[in-house]
């Protein structure tokens, strides 16, 4: 996996939706799932959130707690 989306997960910020402006790492996990019903968005913004689900679903946010740290204040 290429390491800049994992950094964009923890840097970049949810664009519209009920989540505006909260991290995209920080969308609850519920919200991920509605979305793959609906369909990701297309673009890098669909590649995130897929991204994002697929490291929920198999218990992987343990990496993104610790680029968060690393991240914190970019």
């Amino acid at each position: 996996m290429d390491q800049q989306i994992l950094i964009d997960l923890v840097t970049k910020k949810m664009p519209f939706g009920k989540y505006k402006g909260r991290l995209l790492c920080d969308v609850p996990e519920y919200y991920l799932v509605w979305m793959k019903g609906k369909g990701f968005p297309e673009g890098k913004l669909g590649m995130w959130l897929h991204t994002l689900y697929e490291i929920r679903l198999n218990g992987l946010e343990s990496i993104l707690t610790e680029l968060k740290k690393t991240y914190k204040n970019t």
